[in-house]
């Protein structure tokens, strides 16, 4: 059986149906997105935390010239280290069927009779390698789906200037190339680059690498101090050419997808929080109406003995119901959004299978969060209203403070019509909540802003990289540090128009207990195929005395321009000194270093010696480039610029459209929300006044024009606020999305600010249609027979 207070608690909701309904989806929204956010980052987590486990990913990682293999057993003897496996690795040239550019391939030995101790390798499909074969390889799922390769189809690959036909016999994925990224690259570009697996004994013959080995895996005790165990690999390695170890938080797959993560992570924690905010608003100014219209029965409830307690709970229970309303069809959204948005995410990584559990105390915490919200936003205004005395409740609600409005102050107010005068008088009348409404409206304009503004951001970063920065068509690397005839060799080239040597190395920069590996790049003074240009457009000349550093860069090492930095090359002689910063750049993409080429080679204490190449090259003759550059053994890989570009978009562009569409939903259902309720509220505040201006002679449109005036007023009072607080977002996400991987630049297009608007706007329109309704409906007796 219901109770008395319970009946009347359906009736309520019953009235206000419209405007609960409403409500619940804004309140929706906010659950959604909490639990859509929270189970995807918590499902990447897992599957990303179970493919490591399972397949015993490396906690260290290392790479040498060439080390014998009997130093494995003195680094396996170090404190803290587990387990360690030796491998040989190496970046090839690979033909492909159907590819007429080169694509690059990373060569990877597996163990002649035993699974890998690190970093094991899942077989999707197909078998594992036969015993003594050196023409079989096992390939990454990516590449061969992205190139429609199956079992038994050939790659051609130059192995140590050698040509060899490699058969794929399996299909495999590893949890060190989850992200399957060339070095050097931010997007995957599964078509042209792969990485496959081969016998050891068949890469040390290729390579010359008999009893030896260049990679290394370790894996640690759960008590050991990764950088203690980084120095002394780096001092055991340090004769063989050792170029640096570093730390699972610096492999490039993995720091790629933690930078993913990350981002997640800040989306988790702010979409919500504005969604649920803009709930309680709605609660607060409905419930404070209900209550306001409703005071004569809450006197009659203490009369009849009903206490301040039952009569806040029974209008407590009424936003709960709302809330719940919301969070039950917030649950069915955020859970089928969080299965679109792991699946549609996961496409860019490669696992086994992925985990995709909603668990129950993300639900809790999310009905929690939306109940808590609420009821924030109604305690205030039920208990300003169950404390009244009885005696002063039966009273009507004294009337808003009736004054001229400013423009009649100033002298203005017989130039404006009389609807026009109502208009400004009412949303004077009470400017808190005009205000507060306002607010709401421009947070709808804001949260399209932002959606629009990764878009924005995504357009520059590739006009500013891919054209104003990177003016090749090419980017060619060398197996081995090569002297200037190279360039020659690379000029005479069919097709290459124009060539730019240039070296890189690797170093690890410090400033006292602050270190970053790094790629020290040494740029030729006065080069036309690569720039340095900063987000603002700026360009820099490579010092030749000195260090141009990354702006963020700088900030990790906790250095400015004209400091200083200690350099210690990784390879070759690994000379070691310390640098000035000569300047810092503000740039998009990781963490550079940059200097002249003679002055990089003059730091290395050697000559000329080169190992990457820009090339501006013929379109018209692209083809016999390709065919020429398959054929140079001096070359390990080419970077096709424009296949770049198409990875880079078309890796986002799904990914980011489908955002938008569910940025634009959310961002119009706080629209309708805020606007709607406030025109329902302005109709049940105002429908006597309304009605009584109908019996006097008023048209249907002129009531419309003062009822929806207001809402006109507020919606386009809202745009500008909202342009800015857009802007504002935008730029707080840059802040948070300053990773050391990618920069968002803070870049608003004008079409950005124009489609908010159009968007806001137009759900304004609608809400505002649908209140018309209610108004051309208005029962005018029902309503003048009402006692004020």
């Amino acid at each position: 059986m219901l109770s008395a207070l319970d009946r009347k608690l359906l009736r309520d909701l019953r009235q206000m149906l419209g405007q609960a309904v409403m409500i619940s989806l804004v309140v929706a929204a906010g659950v959604a997105t909490f639990i859509e956010s929270r189970t995807l980052l918590a499902s990447l987590e897992t599957t990303r935390d179970r493919f490591y486990e399972r397949f015993e990913f490396a906690d260290v990682f290392a790479k040498a010239k060439r080390a014998p293999d009997p130093l494995a057993d003195r680094i396996a003897e170090l404190p803290g280290v587990a387990r360690v496996e030796t491998r040989i690795v190496e970046a090839v040239n690979l033909d492909v069927p159907g590819l007429p550019e080169p694509a690059v391939g990373q060569l990877v030995s597996l163990p002649e009779g035993r699974d890998p101790r690190l970093n094991r390798v899942y077989l999707r499909r197909g078998r594992q390698l036969a015993p003594g074969r050196d023409d079989e390889v096992l390939a990454s799922e990516k590449f061969v789906d992205a190139n429609h390769l199956q079992l038994g189809d050939c790659v051609t690959a130059i192995l140590n200037g050698r040509q060899q036909a490699l058969e794929i016999v399996g299909v495999v994925l590893s949890p060190e190339y989850v992200f399957q990224v060339k070095p050097g690259d931010l997007v995957p570009d599964p078509r042209r680059f792969g990485v496959f697996w081969m016998q050891e004994q068949a890469l040390e013959t290729a390579f010359d690498m008999e009893g030896a080995f260049n990679d290394l895996a370790i894996g640690l005790a759960r008590d050991a101090n990764v950088a203690e165990v980084i120095e002394r690999v780096d001092r055991l390695l340090e004769p063989y050419g050792g170029v640096g170890a570093y730390g699972r938080k610096d492999q490039l797959s993995h720091l790629l997808l933690q930078s993913d993560i990350d981002g997640l992570r800040v989306h988790a924690t702010v979409a919500p929080t504005i969604f649920l905010a803009v709930a309680a608003f709605l609660l607060n100014v409905v419930l404070a109406r209900v209550l306001a219209l409703q005071r004569e029965q809450i006197a009659a409830l203490k009369a009849f003995g009903y206490t301040n307690a039952q009569i806040g709970w029974h209008f407590l229970k009424l936003v709960l119901m709302i809330v719940l309303l919301g969070s039950a069809i917030g649950l069915a959204g955020g859970v089928y959004l969080a299965h679109v948005f792991t699946r549609l995410i996961a496409e860019v990584y490669q696992y086994p299978r992925l985990y995709i559990e909603v668990r129950p105390s993300v639900v809790a915490l999310a009905v929690t969060a939306a109940g808590g919200a609420a009821t924030l936003g109604a305690i205030g205004t039920i208990w300003r209203a169950v404390r009244a005395p009885p005696a002063e409740a039966m009273r009507p609600e004294p009337p808003a403070s009736f004054r001229p409005t400013l423009l009649e102050r100033v002298g203005l107010g017989r130039l404006a019509p009389n609807v026009v005068r109502m208009i400004l008088r009412q949303l004077e009348r009470r400017p808190a909540r005009s205000l507060v409404s306002v607010l709401a409206i421009a947070l709808s304009v804001a949260i399209v802003v932002v959606g629009q503004f990764v878009q924005d951001a995504i357009d520059y970063t590739v006009q500013h990289q891919f054209f104003r920065v990177q003016r090749y068509d090419m980017a060619v690397s060398l197996v081995e540090p090569d002297g200037p005839p190279v360039a020659h060799d690379l000029a005479n080239v069919p097709g290459v128009l124009r060539v730019e040597p240039l070296r890189t190395v690797a170093a690890r920069l410090s400033n006292g207990p602050r270190e970053r590996r790094v790629s020290l790049v040494g740029l030729p003074t006065g080069g036309r195929l690569f720039r340095l240009i900063d987000s603002g457009g700026a360009s820099y000349e490579p010092p030749s005395g000195g260090l141009l550093l990354s702006s963020k860069l700088a900030d990790l090492l906790g250095v400015s321009a004209g400091g200083t930095v200690r350099v210690d090359a990784l390879e070759g002689k690994r000379p070691g000194a310390p640098m000035r910063v000569v300047s810092l750049i503000d740039d998009l993409q990781g963490l550079n270093a940059y200097t002249t080429f003679e002055g990089l080679n003059r730091f290395m204490g050697e000559g000329p010696r080169v190992n990457t190449a820009y090339l501006a090259t013929d379109a018209a003759q692209q083809d016999a480039t390709f065919a020429a550059l398959k054929e140079t053994p001096r070359v390990a890989s080419v970077t096709v610029k424009r296949n770049a570009i198409e990875s880079f978009q078309e890796t986002l562009a799904k990914n980011l459209g489908t955002m938008k569409k569910i940025n634009l939903f959310f961002a119009c259902v706080i629209a309708v929300g805020v606007v709607y309720n406030a025109a329902r509220i302005a109709l049940s505040e105002r429908s006597r006044e309304l009605a009584t201006l109908r019996v006097v002679g008023f048209t249907r449109g002129e009531i419309s024009a003062i009822l929806l005036g207001e809402l006109a007023v507020m919606t386009l009072a809202a745009l500008p606020i909202g342009w800015g607080l857009g802007y504002a977002f935008a730029w707080m996400l840059t802040a948070m999305v300053d990773q050391e991987v990618f920069r968002f630049p803070l870049v608003v297009e004008r079409s950005t600010y124009g489609v908010a608007t159009s968007v806001v706007l137009t759900a304004a329109t609608v809400s505002g249609l649908l209140v018309r309704r209610s108004l051309d409906h208005l029962d005018l007796i029902a309503v003048l027979k009402s006692r004020d």
